[in-house]
């Protein structure tokens, strides 16, 4: 294991009554156990099927692996299309372990450039044009249901591009990532000849980053993606048991569970130490945001329950957010995510000597001045009283991110389940889209035209 997780700032013993009292720990160790009981229970089943991702996919990857050779030796660009859990994924594990500025070292020093467009701005799109030839693409169109507008508007776009530019050999430009038994994006992919990658149908996307979502673009990259599902199994065995001193997502989800339910933390601020880890904390949003938000529990009562994820990046944030975080309300969880050893450091040069609030900090390195800052930083919230976990890499490499987010995702699992809500679903979401069909005239969505026009419309008096 390469994690490390500190919970030692959550607690009444370093934080006072802002914190958690082992007591407090104890009456809720029942309903821990029945926590981890329905997750072993339902492993693999259900929407609980990316549980058993670094086990069973030992054929897929081999497959992945070769295309990925493939793709590296035929073409410039990789073009990920796809939104939410189909882009936050392939971002944060490109961030976490490809070089910083990537797309801009001289091509000797790298594979295929790599993209991910994850919005429907125009602007964007034409961005993205300016500076690909499609003819030296390949797009990865990843959508389960074939059917989400804004990927499946991008489809439309680049396939017909290809068509104008490519001719006949259009269509080997495209990979689909998608349902395998349903959905429009499988029967255009069979209609077509798309290279296709399909999504488990107990995988919703932002559980899917270790299936074939996240696992092609990685390997397009040259990312060890058996040592990503090695560190998802790594932290999987960790964390096989009902005690939660002794499962580290079971204790992590224990305690947001206790810091929402009974002291009144209602935000939940992830703040990496490290720019490698910074989009990992635009994963977690929607993770935790998407699954733990919910206005029903199971029984359906109306409950509004969930804790707002907030991003932060460290030391950057200090400048900006932190004076919030160590003097402002008592509705925070901080998680600081550190990393003991970095991949590269630097030493700071001598100079200024006659400056000493300058020249302390010459011969040491800039590893040791972030993870100082963190450690500072911590120090300044425990002293304010302000709750906050630690979790410690020990380095960002493909087992390590892999352990990482499937803490996340058990934590998240297990969390769901003691707040007696449904993490898997996405009702908030689905309104959303059904508004925009409606919007657009789609058949089958009149009723929820009408809803919408019937709605009342805006007063002129509250526009300046």
């Amino acid at each position: 294991m390469q994690l490390k997780f500190d919970f030692n700032n959550m607690m009444d013993a370093y934080i006072g009554e802002q914190g958690i009292s082992e007591a407090e720990i104890e009456a809720v160790l029942p309903k821990a156990k029945e926590a981890y009981a329905y997750f072993e229970k339902n492993r693999g089943k259900g929407w609980m099927g990316w549980s058993e991702l670094p086990y069973n996919q030992a054929e897929i990857v081999g497959d992945i692996i070769l295309t990925a050779a493939e793709i590296r030796a035929h073409y410039k660009n990789f073009v990920v299309l796809g939104i939410g859990g189909s882009a936050l994924g392939p971002m944060a594990v490109y961030n976490a372990l490809c070089h910083l500025r990537y797309n801009e070292l001289e091509p000797e020093k790298r594979g295929v450039k790599f993209y991910v467009e994850d919005n429907v701005d125009p602007e964007r799109m034409h961005a993205l044009l300016d500076v690909i030839d499609v003819k030296e693409t390949v797009f990865n169109v990843i959508t389960k249901s074939g059917a989400t507008s804004e990927t499946m508007s991008q489809y439309l776009i680049i396939t017909d591009l290809l068509k104008k530019k490519c001719g006949k050999d259009w269509a080997k430009h495209i990979i689909a990532t998608t349902s395998e038994s349903k959905g429009n994006l499988i029967k255009l992919a069979k209609q077509e000849g798309f290279k296709t990658y399909y999504i488990p149908d107990g995988v919703g996307g932002r559980f899917s980053e270790l299936c074939p979502v996240g696992l092609l673009p990685a390997a397009v990259l040259g990312i060890d993606i058996i040592g990503l599902l090695r560190g998802a199994a790594n932290m999987d065995k960790a964390c096989d048991g009902s005690d939660p001193y002794k499962n580290p997502a079971l204790m992590a989800a224990v305690l947001s569970y206790i810091a929402m339910e009974q002291k009144g933390k209602n935000i939940s601020v992830m703040m990496p130490y490290a720019d490698s880890l910074k989009l990992m904390a635009d994963w977690y949003c929607q993770l935790w945001g998407e699954s733990l938000g919910k206005a029903v529990d199971l029984a359906g009562n109306t409950v509004h329950k969930g804790q707002t994820p907030v991003k932060a990046l460290g030391v950057t944030d200090q400048h900006s957010q932190v004076q919030l975080y160590t003097e402002g309300p008592f509705d925070k969880v901080i998680t600081i995510i550190g990393v003991e050893h970095f991949k590269k450091d630097i030493e700071i040069a001598n100079g200024a000597e006659e400056f000493k609030d300058v020249n302390f900090l010459c011969g040491h390195t800039m590893g040791e001045l972030i993870n100082t800052e963190r450690v500072a930083t911590e120090y300044a919230l425990t002293r304010s009283k302000h709750m906050n976990r630690t979790i410690l890499l020990d380095s960002v490499n493909a087992e390590s991110i892999g352990e990482l987010m499937f803490f996340f995702q058990m934590e998240t699992a297990y969390c769901g389940s003691l707040l007696g809500i449904d993490p898997f679903n996405q009702p908030g979401v689905e309104e959303g889209k059904n508004a925009t069909y409606a919007l657009f005239g789609r058949g089958g969505y009149e009723a929820k035209r009408a809803e919408l026009e019937a709605a009342p419309k805006k007063n002129s008096k509250y526009i300046i």
